[in-house]
């Protein structure tokens, strides 16, 4: 079994904090398009930021099981809400944990697990997405700093942010160009770091999502992430917990959508019957809990032997692909179900059908995973 006694109880309790401080509130936070600071000050408060994190860092030193119990929750509440925290909690804090020196950890770590700090991961830019080699920011060594300077777009928790984890260039002539590839801290304050826009988002509306502009900022050089030039390495090491994070969010995100659709259609009547009563509509539900019911059982297998610590970057890709794709198609088809009520924001499968084609795009494409299958399955 994945989830012990213990898991079943921060659940309970996760679910119960929510119930109280996130539930109520949500739908004015996608309105106001922000999640308010307090909130991740209440999810620490009460251990539930970055459960993975050390014990002596502040963290409670738990297995990625909770960390999944924390993603589900919050995404069923919505994904404006699982997407920052998430990556915070379980994307950007493990590569503070895994690769920086203990000054760094007790710098970031304690007040990041207390809620205190926000942080993001600085990837894509403007001309470059899926392809990390072809970043342009670049880093330059000069005394104790390196003076970086370059753009970052699509960088979720961006305008927030108290630290980011900048991916740059510290020797562009590098070849193959990812040997040139390093990670540099940068914190809110550090002269020539600004904010671009907060973008303007399809969906996801509360998930703060924005600009960053580095013009030669002067990054003390005990602020590199690990060894310089091993960035790459380090972003493909940790992209495998990213991409099974998203995966776990899609699959919840199906699974509401069709619970959202199955209370919709008991209720609803048409030509004098319950819409649940139609055989396409039987049939349509059948066939989108079958998949949602694959996919689940595919999560849990995954996420059994992340814990273990197998080496599954094929499997994940399989898992992020196919079931960002599944998740989309479910959202079309709960959305007909809906008919025309589906297409007003007063229903929750509006918000839902809105937020779901990003995950087909971010922490790499569809076909970016499907080329990382190809050549393992190759090789």
């Amino acid at each position: 079994m994945l989830f012990t006694e213990e898991h079943e109880m921060f659940r309970k309790a996760l679910r119960k904090m929510l119930v109280k401080e996130a539930y109520p509130y949500f739908e004015q936070w996608e309105k106001e398009r922000d999640i308010p600071r307090s909130f991740w000050i209440k999810l620490g408060e009460n251990g539930f930021l970055c459960p993975m994190a050390s014990e002596e860092y502040g963290g409670l030193g738990l297995d990625f099981g909770y960390s999944m119990i924390l993603t589900e929750e919050l995404e069923r509440v919505g994904a404006g809400l699982a997407s920052g925290i998430t990556l915070h909690s379980d994307i950007v804090t493990p590569y503070i944990e895994t690769y920086g020196t203990v000054a760094q950890k007790e710098k970031w770590l304690p007040k990041s697990v207390r809620g205190e700090l926000i942080s993001a991961i600085a990837m894509t830019e403007p001309g470059a997405g899926s392809d990390l080699a072809g970043i342009q920011t670049t880093a330059r060594l000069e005394g104790d700093y390196y003076v970086l300077n370059g753009e970052k777009t699509f960088i979720t928790n961006g305008i927030k942010a108290d630290y980011v984890v900048v991916v740059c260039k510290t020797d562009p002539k590098a070849q193959p160009a990812y040997k040139g590839i390093s990670l540099l801290v940068v914190e809110t304050g550090m002269q020539g770091f600004t904010r671009g826009k907060k973008l303007d988002k399809i969906g996801m509306h509360s998930a703060d999502t924005g600009e960053l502009i580095f013009e030669n900022v002067k990054v003390p050089v005990d602020y590199l992430l690990g060894e310089e030039g091993k960035g790459f390495y380090y972003l493909m090491n940790k992209l495998q917990q990213e991409r099974l994070i998203v995966a776990i969010e899609v699959q919840v995100e199906a699974e509401e959508m069709l619970q959202l659709t199955i209370d919709y259609v008991k209720e609803r009547r048409a030509f004098g019957s319950r819409i649940a009563d139609f055989q396409n509509t039987q049939f349509k539900l059948a066939e989108m809990a079958t998949e949602i019911d694959m996919g689940r059982t595919y999560i849990q297998s995954l996420v059994a032997k992340h814990i273990a610590g197998e080496d599954i970057v094929k499997e994940v890709s399989m898992a992020k692909w196919w079931i960002s794709e599944m998740a989309k198609r479910v959202a079309s088809e709960c959305l007909q179900l809906h008919g025309g009520y589906g297409y007003m924001e007063e229903y929750e499968i509006a918000r839902r059908y809105r937020d779901i084609p990003v995950a087909a795009i971010y922490a790499g494409t569809t076909e970016v995973m499907k080329g990382i299958i190809a050549k393992q399955i190759l090789k």
